[in-house]
């Protein structure tokens, strides 16, 4: 395929010891002043209060990075396409499902069923945007952010304008952390728009590049989400690089950053 490209207008993070985009600058910079605290996820103030309650930690983990992308950035999140990716899901509430399905009554909540959906986050947000736009969401196990940065870039060249890519991933509970362990909870959100400062190539080999730390790459190996620490590493720091992302199986993604 032929490479893709775009501008990043706007970063949103979460994740342990990671509050956030901005304050995350410096410490991606310099990881030797990252510490590991447990990820706390805020309620995110754009779902009104009856959803907050609602909303599992995936959703609120999503889009509490979604408005950081967009908080410096004069656009209109109802007018924007998204493309959300989890390898996870809803965890909890999976669980939750699981367990009242194996009960003697078989009785399911219907929150609960709303929320079991893999798009749940997507819907969130776009009704708490007042958005129509298109909204995709996906999932590849631990190449989710990567087939999620593909499907971004992909549709900012066939639409011309720009499109808002959310990750997350949250832990599962007992018995299901022992089959799938993921470290806590992380999310990542990239606004991209029409341009050359980003450029993704498909690349036949399995590769993908350090953060150079030993806490930020077991994060990076413990949370799929995480797998976008390189890019935010060579987002931070400003300077051109050259890195490669964890895709499908046999398959990595080459990116350039100008």
């Amino acid at each position: 395929m032929s490479p893709l490209s775009a501008d990043i207008l706007g970063v949103g993070l979460l994740g342990p010891g990671l509050a956030d985009w901005p304050s995350a600058i410096a410490l991606l910079r310099e990881p030797a002043l990252w510490k590991s605290n447990a990820t706390a996820v805020p309620p995110p103030q754009r779902l009104l209060a009856t959803e907050r309650r609602r909303a599992g930690a995936v959703v609120k983990t999503s889009i509490g990075v979604a408005d950081q992308a967009l908080a410096s950035v004069g656009l209109d999140a109802a007018a924007l396409a998204t493309v959300f990716t989890s390898s996870t899901g809803e965890p909890a509430n999976c669980h939750a499902l699981c367990e009242a399905l194996a009960a003697p009554d078989r009785l399911v909540s219907p929150t609960r069923f709303t929320n079991s959906v893999h798009n749940a986050p997507g819907g969130y947000w776009h009704i708490a945007a007042h958005s129509m736009a298109p909204s995709t969401s996906l999932a590849a196990y631990d190449a989710s952010f990567g087939a999620g940065l593909l499907e971004a870039l992909a549709q900012v060249a066939s639409r011309d304008a720009p499109v808002l890519l959310v990750a997350a991933d949250v832990p599962y509970p007992a018995p299901l952390a022992a089959l799938r362990p993921i470290s806590d909870a992380f999310g990542v959100a990239l606004l991209l728009a029409p341009g050359s400062q980003l450029t993704l190539a498909l690349v036949d080999e399995a590769a993908s590049t350090a953060c150079g730390h030993a806490g930020l790459d077991a994060l990076r190996l413990g949370i799929p989400a995480a797998r976008s620490l390189p890019l935010l590493q060579a987002i931070a720091r400003g300077g051109p690089a050259r890195l490669m992302l964890e895709g499908l199986p046999g398959l990595s993604l080459q990116l350039t950053l100008a």
